[in-house]
């Protein structure tokens, strides 16, 4: 349960995450951030506490070389597999499916979401968001259109957390 706002504004991406852990009806206001850098990737995260700890603390991405996009479905995904399997973290189904964890991702002024299944998405509409309260943040950043892009964050978190039971703050806003 969570909200992971990314915006991109320019040659910038800005992330913003709530700072809930959920478990039933129970809320934890977590001092470890679900939004933070790791090189020059700026990084929001849903699913997992463990999987955001692996990815802040033991994942190291490879260097980027040629397109971008090629980049994130092949070398960028390769790693992240690769390091959920060595720290225990990767889900392996009876059919021989993968699992991961949901998050976004920030370079050079460009927004991934990464699914759960590793595939990559680019979002057309300059703004991606994850977590129970996505359709709330969603709403709020298509009506925002024109306002200050870290206040267009905020904002679609602040309502995310007015009408979903599983977004928190304190907030945590980045930008690349």
């Amino acid at each position: 349960m969570t909200c992971i706002v990314g915006l991109v504004h320019g040659d910038k991406v800005i992330i913003g995450g709530d700072s809930a852990g959920v478990s039933g009806w129970d809320i934890t206001i977590r001092e470890d951030a679900k939004v933070f850098k790791n090189g020059p990737f700026l990084i929001g995260c849903t699913s997992s506490f463990r999987m955001i700890q692996i990815l802040r603390f033991g994942f190291k991405p490879p260097k980027i070389k040629g397109d971008l996009y090629k980049y994130m479905c092949t070398s960028f995904i390769d790693e992240v597999r690769k390091t959920f399997e060595e720290k225990g973290f990767l889900q392996k189904a009876s059919e021989g499916d993968e699992r991961g964890g949901c998050f976004l991702v920030g370079i050079r002024g460009r927004l991934f979401s990464i699914d759960s299944d590793f595939q990559v998405g680019e979002s057309h509409i300059g703004f991606n968001v994850l977590g129970c309260g996505h359709a709330y943040a969603a709403g709020s950043l298509f009506f925002s259109r024109g306002q200050r892009a870290k206040k267009r964050v905020r904002n679609a978190l602040r309502a995310a957390e007015h009408f979903s039971a599983g977004v928190v703050g304190p907030f945590i806003i980045k930008t690349t």
